[in-house]
This record gives C-alpha cells, structure tokens and sequence, in this order.
C-alpha cells in the first residue's frame, strides 16, 4: 500500500496523506449512516455533554463522556448550545459537534473502512505487528460555529507504553483552510509527551465530578511552525502519536466531515489503565478482522 518514499515521510515529518484510501462512494455512505443515527437521537431524553478543548471542558466533568468508550454518543457543539438555558439554538443536525467512540464496532459501515484490507496493509508498511483500534470519532466541523482544536498530540489522550499510536484521519468533505483542515508541525512526532488527560487518580475528587484531570506542563507552540494539509474527499491523514497538530475554527460556510479511529500497537506494549477511556471488552484487533 505504502511506497518506500511515503514511509519516509511519515518517518520524516510524523504524519502522512494517503490519496483516496475510500471511494467518494464510502464517504456518501458514512454520511448517510450519521444522518441515520441523529434522525434516531432524541437529545430531549441523551444525556449529551459539550464537548471543547478551550475553556471549560465540561466533559471532563461528565459520566456521559466516560461511559462513550464502547458506545455511539453524542457531543454538542458549544456554540450551538445556550449557555444559560442549556438548550440548542438550531437544528440538532447542526448542533453535533462530534460523536464516539464505537463506531468502528457498533457501525457496519464505519467497520467495514476501520478493518479494510487498505488499513491493514498500512500499520504493517508501518511495522505495527499486533494493532487494535481503540477509538474512534466522527467529527462535523460545523459550518461557523465548528470549534477550533488546540495542539495536542494524540499520546497524551491514548497513552501507551512503550508508546506506539498513530491516528487515521479520513476526509469525507474536501479540508481546507477556510473550512478547518489540520495543521501540523512537520517533524514533531520526536517531542515527548510531557501532559497527559487521565482519569482522576483523587477517589475523592472524582466522586465529587471533578474526573479527568490534566497532568504535567503543556507544552507552548509557535504558530509559524504549523503547515496547513489541505485534503479532498476520500483522503486520509496518517498520524504519529507524538505528531503535534491542530486545526482552527470553522467560519466558513460549510462542513468539514471527517472519520478518525485510533490505533495501538498491542504486541509488548500496555495500555494505560490511567488513560480516559476505558472499554469492558478488550480492544479489536485488526489482523483478526
């Protein structure tokens, strides 16, 4: 799947492009199967949080967020939500601000692209020797309200040590700058992971809500060393755990819709009992699929 000069790019700058791993076909679907679950959700009755990474994260302090490792739930868009009254401004279509975290289990479709032939051929071009999906996500990137992402590197919310993660970033709306594409900073894959988002380790802090916390120093970035990667449809992102990216609100117009799943490597490696998210089952492997 993978050419020698790709591998190299990955080794190099931490992340990669993959032209057209899915048929603008497969975007359609994936698409489809969304609208499908948010015509069946009835937010009336979910226990549906807000979901940020600036300011107040009120999934941190959310059961409702703990309990989405192994099941599909919803996320609200901040803006999309009233702060004093708690409810939403506009169509519940336009209000998701993303959903997780099984839809690589639970979604026929999203299993299908999760655990295709495609996939597996690249965590082995990339010398992942026994790799399990442990998450996944559909994001919306609404259209003027879509939040921005602050940097971050996936290892500090999936941590596993010795750490081996990498993320799969699937476009199934063309990316761009004015509708939110991710930026990274080439080369950052060998910074280390000094914050991590864990489960609260104070018993006492966390029965009162307080349930995931943020440990050690965040690390400050440069916005000149950031570099936009534009993608079209059926484009997918390749990305190092360490790799340091972002992407910036959505003040356009349009959506930027995008499927993203996570993977580990299981062979020698263990999964941090302290990381957020936990799952009753073990995590599925991708050669077994």
């Amino acid at each position: 799947m993978l050419t020698q000069e790709q591998i190299q790019h990955f080794s190099k700058n931490g992340y990669l492009v993959v032209e057209q791993l899915i048929t603008r076909d497969d975007c359609e679907k994936l698409k489809e199967s969304v609208k499908q679950l948010i015509d069946k959700w009835d937010p009336e009755n979910d226990s549906s949080c807000v979901f940020s990474t600036t300011g107040n994260r009120e999934q941190s302090t959310s059961q409702y967020f703990l309990d989405s490792a192994d099941k599909i739930s919803f996320f609200m868009e901040a803006g999309a939500v009233d702060p004093n009254t708690k409810q939403m401004n506009r169509d519940k279509h336009h209000c998701v601000n993303k959903i997780g975290h099984a839809l690589h289990t639970l979604e026929p479709q999203f299993k299908k692209v999760s655990f295709s032939d495609k996939v597996k051929s690249i965590v082995r071009d990339l010398n992942y020797v026994n790799p399990a999906i442990c998450q996944s996500m559909y994001i919306f990137k609404q259209a003027e309200i879509g939040a921005k992402v602050v940097p971050h590197q996936d290892g500090s919310y999936l941590f596993n040590e010795p750490l081996k993660i990498m993320g799969i970033w699937i476009a199934l709306e063309d990316a761009t700058i004015e509708n939110g594409c991710l930026w990274f900073i080439p080369g950052s894959q060998t910074q280390p992971i000094k914050q991590r988002y864990i489960r609260n380790p104070n018993q006492e802090e966390f029965d009162e809500g307080k349930m995931l916390v943020y440990v050690g120093e965040a690390e400050q970035y440069d916005d000149k060393d950031f570099v936009p990667v534009e993608v079209k449809a059926g484009d997918a992102i390749v990305i190092h755990g360490q790799a340091v990216h972002k992407s910036e609100q959505n003040t356009s117009l349009l959506t930027r819709q995008i499927y993203t799943f996570h993977i580990i490597e299981m062979d020698n490696s263990e999964y941090s009992k302290e990381n957020w998210l936990q799952t009753k089952d073990p995590f599925p492997l991708i050669y077994d699929a």
